[in-house]
């Protein structure tokens, strides 16, 4: 069997091999927003802004992997064609050739040229928080998060769950069995609905925190003393975790973040539920007592008798006329 083909045998072998993995990998890590040992590639996510990251990253690719081939397969072809055991005789008077040199400078260029407008125009629309639908306040503490919804009086704190806490501290070597999610789930969850443009203002009230989840795409400072923007607009319902990308203090590594994206008609119905719950008891109005009438009866009784006292009968008011 000759050299070439035996390299061409062992590049479909190859091909064979990792396109299948490759598909594979794809539409598991495709169906969940969960990741997954042996992953491969970035989360395409579930916003406007993921998914141009997602595409920009994509073009990236394979644009190296073309020029991967490209350059690798010709430094093949020079290291096993030309070789000297094959008789190959070094050119000493090779020189530099000016249009090869204009050429190969040239072709990058453009290729970062072209990228940049894919990059360009994904920045300005992760930047542009115009026409939001409703306002979410998120403030990092250490450690927990506290989520406003502004114009809507109802806000809460979101920590670690107690349960991971309590495992964490127990010295024990957790596995999935004790906590499928360990050290990623909350006590209360961020609840927003899918289909709306939704605007966050991230602050923080001591130190820097890092407000991040994967699947929306994006990453935001918390900084005490400022106030950064952000945007959402999630596809579709779901459970999608994050964490503190800061390191904050101790406990950075125990503030989680979980979304739960649901229908717009399910949202409305948990902010109702929210607002009622944290709505100001109404105290009960007193009930009518028998007493008040009797007590209203005394003062006509009284001004009748004095009445009947200081005004003369009609008899004696006659006597004294005559």
């Amino acid at each position: 069997m000759t050299f070439g083909r035996f390299k061409q045998r062992a590049l479909a072998a190859l091909a064979l091999t990792c396109l299948p993995l490759l598909a594979a990998a794809h539409t598991h890590f495709a169906g969940s927003a969960d990741p997954h040992p042996w992953q491969l590639n970035m989360r395409e996510g579930v916003t406007p802004t993921a998914h141009a990251a997602y595409d920009a990253h994509m073009i990236v690719l394979w644009i190296c992997v073309i020029i991967g081939v490209l350059v690798f397969g010709a430094m093949a072809v020079a290291i096993f064609k030309f070789r000297k055991s094959k008789g190959a005789v070094p050119d000493t008077s090779f020189v530099h050739s000016t249009k090869l040199e204009a050429i190969w400078t040239a072709i990058p260029v453009l290729i970062l040229i072209g990228l940049a407008f894919p990059a360009t125009s994904g920045l300005l629309r992760m930047y542009d928080v115009r026409d939001a639908a409703m306002t979410v306040k998120v403030t990092g503490y250490q450690w927990m998060w506290k989520y406003d919804y502004l114009g809507e009086d109802v806000s809460f704190t979101s920590r670690l769950n107690r349960q991971h806490d309590e495992l964490r501290q127990s010295g024990k070597v957790v596995t999935a069995a004790d906590a499928p999610h360990y050290l990623l789930d909350v006590d209360n969850v961020l609840v927003l609905p899918v289909g709306t443009k939704i605007r966050f203002v991230l602050t923080a009230d001591d130190v820097i925190h890092s407000w991040w989840v994967p699947d929306l795409g994006w990453k935001q400072d918390a900084v005490p003393g400022v106030v950064n923007e952000a945007w959402a607009q999630i596809d579709k319902p779901g459970i999608y975790r994050g964490q503190c990308a800061e390191l904050c203090g101790k406990d950075h590594g125990f503030m989680p973040i979980v979304v739960k994206a649901v229908s717009k008609d399910e949202f409305v119905s948990w902010l109702a539920t929210e607002k009622a719950k944290h709505a100001p008891a109404v105290a009960p109005a007193p009930a009518p007592t028998e007493a008040a009438p009797a007590a209203e009866a005394k003062p006509a009784e009284a001004t009748s008798a004095t009445t009947s006292q200081t005004t003369p009968p009609d008899a004696a008011t006659a006597a004294q006329a005559g």
